[in-house]
């Protein structure tokens, strides 16, 4: 889609088809979005920022060289950001890349060479067949293992950005073919970095570049001559500067914030003033420097103008890091012991159940699937199972439904795993048929929806860090009741039970992996949880005629609602209701 303003136009409506995204206020003063578009070689002023600069990775395959030679044409002498060029040459190759661009360059271009420091305004040349890393901002080339090594250089480049850089990481996908880098533009995201994708129209190869969009994260899709100042005007706003400073956290007041949450839960349903402000703020001010928005007031009159701004926000609070066998050890740990455990103590016609909320695209439920699979074959049993993965986002659900995935999950799969659990589809890989007939995907709200319960294995990794202390401790209940006795509990390498000891005992302190205590809890279930001093308390094992503590009735929307709920409870069996995809209606 052409780009005929200063505001980008985001991957999220280019992907599906709908308009771009509305112009901010246009009484708003933003010296730095006029630049944008009137002068594309901007460069960075000097002294613009004390501390730290960005790091760009520009990733190219085929009919890449035009679309760099665009690109790195329009930078001027001084851009304040570093940029480290990806390509896909095969080894044994000697490139032109580094002289080619340096004519057409005012910054230096080299060849990358091992451990060099990365310096502003310099451009890097990763050289044929191996891959580039970055490491305490020094870059490193690291030798394919084998022949059978995935070669995605671009994805490698970027997921490394992300977690090297953070916030400060950058990445553009050029022209070419397949489908490298869409994997890395989630890790760039994730972090909340920045991500720029060539507009398909105007790339000879539109491969690499429909595949970033589909992703839905791209922030700006332009052609290549318009991408430098949209760096300048990204990268000079002072809400970026403090966006990658530890200040950031308070950057957003809590009168925006609090109205900020009002409209994303109006819009979406959905209450986010339970998850962590650090997170929260960080990505509101990430929205914030895409539109060249400086005060947090005048985010919250943008989106109250601009509907499809929460729409897009909403998916960027909901951006998680996820990859299939996410932390191998943690995995390894897990088969090593504690699941063919669990197996052997299940009688041998019964069906084993899993949960795994948040879930994301899937990724982590089909691990769950394929180490159960593995698992059960080695103790030579039946592995009948059923799994459950839901999530808020219900594109990333319909993502996790469909089983495809794009080349660069390769990196994280073995190859024996990659040939047999996985089918190759369409310049990817899809899911083969025997794991996703055992998966059921639905969008849920574990905060505000009934779980599943019955389970012998609840796999919530990495969601607990971006809640609240509160929250946390209202979820960890709802886990219990949702178990079986001895059922398994795993966490993500970063989270605890915390103080919940006499719900859960560990099994693997250094991997959390914990143990369902088969004791009674006092603590309470709140279905759904809701808000401190909004909630409704509610004990599964409480009979709903018996009234509460003192003396009243389990509290009810309405008379009618409550003769319903004491009806349902005495004379009806417990079922649900399903459409005809099989989702939990």
């Amino acid at each position: 889609m052409a780009r005929n303003d200063a505001t980008s136009t985001n991957a999220a409506s280019t992907s599906n088809g709908s308009d771009s995204q509305p112009p901010p206020p246009k009484d708003r003063e933003s010296p730095a979005t006029a630049g944008a578009c009137s002068q594309p070689a901007l460069g960075h002023p000097s002294g613009a920022r004390d501390e730290g600069f960005p790091i760009v990775g520009i990733g190219a395959s085929a009919g890449g060289l035009e679309a760099l030679e665009e690109l790195i044409g329009s930078f001027g002498a001084e851009m304040g950001m570093a940029f480290v060029v990806v390509t896909h040459l095969r080894p044994g190759r000697t490139s032109l890349l580094p002289e080619l661009l340096g004519r057409e360059s005012r910054l230096p271009v080299a060849q990358v060479t091992d451990g060099v420091k990365v310096e502003p305004d310099h451009i890097y040349v990763a050289p044929p067949g191996q891959h580039v890393a970055i490491f305490g901002g020094m870059l490193q080339l690291i030798q394919l293992e084998s022949e059978r090594s995935p070669r995605l250089p671009i994805d490698h480049f970027f997921r490394s950005l992300a977690e090297d850089q953070r916030q400060r990481a950058i990445g553009i996908v050029l022209s070419g073919t397949g489908s490298d880098g869409s994997m890395g533009v989630k890790a760039v995201k994730a972090e909340s970095g920045m991500v720029i994708v060539q507009e398909p129209q105007s790339a000879k190869f539109p491969g690499m570049p429909l595949s970033a969009i589909a992703t839905g994260l791209a922030d700006y899709v332009l052609p290549p001559t318009e991408m430098a100042g949209q760096l300048a005007a990204y990268t000079q706003t002072p809400r970026w500067q403090a966006a990658v400073e530890p200040a950031a956290t308070s950057a957003v007041a809590a009168e925006p914030l609090q109205k900020t949450f009002l409209l994303l839960r109006r819009r979406t349903g959905h209450d986010f003033s339970s998850y962590k402000p650090s997170t929260i703020r960080r990505r509101i001010i990430r929205r914030m420097s895409v539109h060249q928005i400086e005060e947090p007031r005048e985010y919250v009159r943008f989106l109250q103008a601009n509907p499809h701004e929460i729409d897009l926000l909403f998916k960027e609070l909901l951006i998680s890091v996820t990859s299939f066998f996410r932390d191998p050890e943690a995995w390894q740990a897990l088969a090593s012991g504690p699941l063919p455990e669990l197996l052997r103590s299940r009688a041998e016609d019964a069906t084993l159940r899993g949960w795994v909320p948040g879930c994301a695209s899937g990724e982590e439920v089909y691990s769950l699937a394929i180490l159960l699979r593995e698992c059960a074959e080695k103790l030579d049993r039946p592995a009948d199972f059923q799994l459950f993965g839901t999530d808020l986002d219900r594109a990333a659900i319909e993502v996790a439904r469909s089983g495809r995935y794009p080349d660069g999950v390769a990196a994280d799969l073995s190859p024996d795993r990659l040939e047999r659990y996985f089918v190759r589809e369409d310049g990817g890989y899809r899911v083969c048929q025997e794991i996703r007939e055992s998966v059921v995907f639905a969008s849920q709200n574990v905060i505000g929806d009934p779980p599943f319960t019955k389970l012998d294995i609840l796999c919530c990794r990495n969601l607990l860090i971006y809640l609240n202390a509160d929250l946390q401790r209202r979820l960890l209940p709802l886990f219990h009741y949702s178990l079986k006795p001895d059922g398994l509990l795993f966490l993500g390498t970063s989270e605890t039970v915390g103080s919940f000891c006499e719900l859960f005992e560990p099994v693997d302190k250094k991997w959390k992996i914990f143990r369902r205590k088969a004791t009674a809890t006092t603590h309470r279930v709140e279905i759904p949880i809701a808000a401190p001093g909004e909630a409704t308390e509610f004990d599964p094992c409480r009979d709903p005629l018996s009234g509460d503590e003192d003396g009243s009735l389990w509290q009810s929307d309405s008379v009618e609602r409550l003769i319903e709920q004491m009806i349902l409870a005495r004379f009806c069996p417990a079922g649900i209701v399903v459409n005809e995809r099989a989702e939990i209606v």
